[in-house]
């Protein structure tokens, strides 16, 4: 018998329909599609399956929503009588009416110290002198998508599945995305070039156990979770949830940017791509490209073209038949974007632009393509239409798991100050989405986690750390922090004695100066070997020879064994071959120095069956790389590619991180009531929201509650 959290989440199909009229339409809109236009690719590794499958989704979606409203009203009577009977039955023995979790993510135990003891950070240190104030540990590695998996579920990843940002697929060694699964229909008709869907698409939610909402909603206690990570695609429970990390952009990546601009030819970044701009009279001209057109064979990418204006020492865009009045150095407002795939099918999405340059050259930057919130292509809400009630009631906003454009920062397509004035215009969208819950949240749980945090000390730790001369960014980050702190503030207006709040974060900050190539340094020790005679860039593990290769390394975890049985080309015997091996690179990693300076690169190394326990053991990393401070994985070497040499200097924009030892990087732990544990972790927090409700924690929950004496745990 399975126990209760250990089944695998399930795949969510989208709502299913096999009305003739579906496919009819289907068909009509295929047969009258026009022929591909010709377009470049972007570089990027995860795209998903395109306009079909967005259509497919947006069409069923619209369907269902009909249906359900329907079904609703009818029901609503009955509904609304047995939603009072058990919320009444599901709050007799909670010990609050309310819980707020206020997440920061990232946000620093040492910075956030030192900004208390200055008088920087006032709400905090109030909260702190009426309630506690914890340093928070946090998961192995100390990675957003892990802590935050942990936090939700109350267990170590081995029980979640979620180690990295990706997993490699043990057949073909390629990184997969960890968190999610998306996939196109299983079942399509060919008409000549044409391809009509005729099964729905999958999106599947790769995170297992049980959140702590789901948990309390089958008790009859509510929960609105707004933008926690890894919450892509959205669970069914009794509650409202707005998707956050790892919900991809309208092309099914984690994020492309676009600059238009004359400097250049088409050319492509890390993250995004670039195209050319034309000129054309007084003004320019250019091609907007979205995702690929799925429903014709080989479908090249839809196409918006657009024209730029002058106009009065401002720009007039025209875009999909809309105009926008454009000024240099600020950006647009949300603009909606209808692709067009067929004869009345279109895919829609949201976009921000603005003009970066303006002479002698002239550049145009485009945010990555968000799912319209207004018209989701993929699932990105429970319900379905809670994404849309909050565009309409709150304006459009985005949608992207990571909107903060990093790279586009770090290839200098966008300065610091465009960068500032993205990240604090969404982080005033996700208070917009807080707050109004908090308004109509009564009793039950309120969760959202603010990731500006994260984004801002990732970007500017370098103005923070002494390697740039001061300026006018030195206070960044110390500003960030007072800004958070002013969040804080609001949010205890809504704090009562019947209330619990908990501010936290997931992990810490650190600066990250120099990079560290694993996968150079088991070449150079004989663990790992590429083909003979390979020339190329050697991304996600291509070129390595597998028949002479005993581990490997990539994402930001550790190290994996190329082992016997487990990966399709393993080498290394399971059991003691492989204990042996683990130990022998521990002994020799452990202390590893740098060169360029003598300095500890990696502090510690850990076992993985030493520090995880669970099913999904076999995923995880063979060995945690503990890296010192001021080091982590490099950029090349997070990619699968194995440069040519271990050490270098680390010069993007991305300055700070967390991907180091986990002791090094604690989060914090604020709360308006006193918490007894002395050294609390990211996974007591599932157990202290049950504990809050009244509600007996699960024997495979792990954590345990923070205060107050623990229900005994029910079989």
């Amino acid at each position: 018998m399975r126990r209760r959290g250990l089944i695998p989440a399930p795949a969510r199909r989208l709502s299913s329909s096999t009305a003739t009229w579906i496919l009819l339409a289907l068909a009509v809109a295929a047969v009258c599609a026009p022929p591909p236009m010709p377009g470049a690719g972007w570089g990027f590794a995860y795209v998903g399956p395109g306009a079909g499958f967005a259509f497919m989704g947006s069409l069923l979606a619209m369907i269902s929503a009909f249906f359900l409203t329907l079904l609703s009203l009818v029901a609503w009577p009955v509904r609304l009588v047995w939603s009072l009977v058990r919320r009444r039955q599901g709050y007799r023995k909670a010990r609050v009416r309310k819980l707020i979790f206020l997440g920061l993510d990232g946000l620093d135990p040492v910075l956030t110290e030192r900004f208390m003891a200055e008088g920087k950070l006032p709400n905090l240190a109030a909260l702190r002198d009426k309630g506690s104030y914890r340093r928070l540990r946090t998961t192995f590695p100390s990675l957003s998508p892990v802590a935050w998996s942990t936090f939700a579920t109350g267990v170590n990843p081995a029980r979640h599945n979620i180690f990295d940002f990706l997993n490699r697929n043990l057949k073909s060694y390629l990184p997969e995305l960890s968190s999610s699964r998306v996939s196109g229909p299983a079942k399509v008709l060919k008409l000549g070039r044409f391809r009509i869907p005729l099964s729905n698409p999958m999106v599947e939610m790769r995170r297992k156990s049980q959140t702590f909402w789901k948990i309390l909603g089958e008790h009859g206690i509510g929960s609105t979770i707004l933008r926690v990570p890894i919450t892509f695609p959205p669970e069914e429970f009794n509650g409202r949830l707005l998707s956050a990390m790892c919900t991809p952009d309208l092309l099914g990546t984690q994020g492309s940017f676009t600059q238009f601009t004359t400097r250049v030819a088409e050319a492509t970044y890390e993250s995004g791509s670039r195209y050319p701009l034309e000129r054309s009279g007084e003004g320019l001209r250019g091609v907007l490209r979205g995702p690929a057109n799925s429903l014709v064979e080989g479908g090249a990418a839809m196409q918006l073209p657009f024209e730029l204006r002058p106009r009065g020492g401002a720009y007039e865009l025209e875009i999909d038949g809309q105009k926008h009045a454009l000024k240099p150095d600020e950006y647009s407002p949300w603009l909606q974007l209808a692709f067009p795939a067929a004869l009345g099918v279109k895919v829609r999405g949201i976009a921000r632009v603005m003009i970066t340059e303006t002479t002698p050259e002239f550049s145009l930057y485009v945010t990555p393509i968000n799912i319209d919130p207004e018209n989701p292509a993929l699932p990105i809400s429970h319900p379905s239409y809670y994404a849309t009630y909050l565009a309409k009631l709150l304006g459009s906003y985005a949608t992207v798991g990571m909107a903060e454009d990093t790279w586009a920062l770090n290839e200098g397509v966008i300065d610091e100050d465009a960068f500032l004035s993205q990240a604090y215009s969404i982080q005033e969208e996700r208070e917009a989405m807080f707050f109004n819950a908090l308004d109509r949240t009564k009793r039950g749980v309120v969760a959202c986690v603010f990731d500006t945090s994260d984004r801002v000390q990732h970007m500017f730790f370098r103005h923070l750390d002494g390697r740039l001369p001061a300026g006018r960014h030195t206070a960044v980050i110390e500003q960030l922090y007072q800004r958070m702190d002013a969040l804080v503030g609001r949010a205890m207006r809504y704090v009562d004695d019947k209330t619990a709040i908990f501010v936290l974060s997931d992990h810490g900050f650190r600066a990250f100066r120099r990079g560290v190539n694993l996968n150079a340094w088991l070449r150079d020790n004989g663990y790992l070997a590429m083909q003979p005679g390979y020339e190329g860039d050697g991304a996600y593990l291509r070129g390595i020879d597998w028949s002479r290769t005993r581990a490997y390394t990539f994402g930001l975890a550790g190290v994996y064994v190329n082992q016997k049985g487990r990966e399709s080309n393993g080498v290394v015997e399971r059991g003691a071959e492989t204990a042996e091996l683990c130990r022998e690179l521990t002994e020799k990693l452990r202390g590893l120095c740098d060169p360029a300076d003598g300095a500890v690169a990696i502090q510690q190394v850990y076992t993985a069956g030493k520090i995880y326990k669970g099913p999904y053991l076999n995923a995880a990393p063979d060995l945690i790389v503990g890296f010192s401070d001021g080091y982590r994985s490099s950029w090349d070497a997070a990619l699968g590619k194995t440069s040519e040499e271990i050490f270098s200097d680390n010069t993007k924009a991305w300055s700070g991180d967390h991907c180091i030892d986990p002791v090094l990087v604690p989060g914090v732990l604020f709360s308006n009531r006193a918490v007894d544990a002395m050294d609390p972790g990211i996974e007591d927090m599932a157990p202290t929201a049950l504990h809050l409700f009244g509600v007996a924690k699960p024997a495979w929950m792990e954590g345990t509650a923070v205060f107050g004496v623990v229900p005994e745990a029910q079989g």
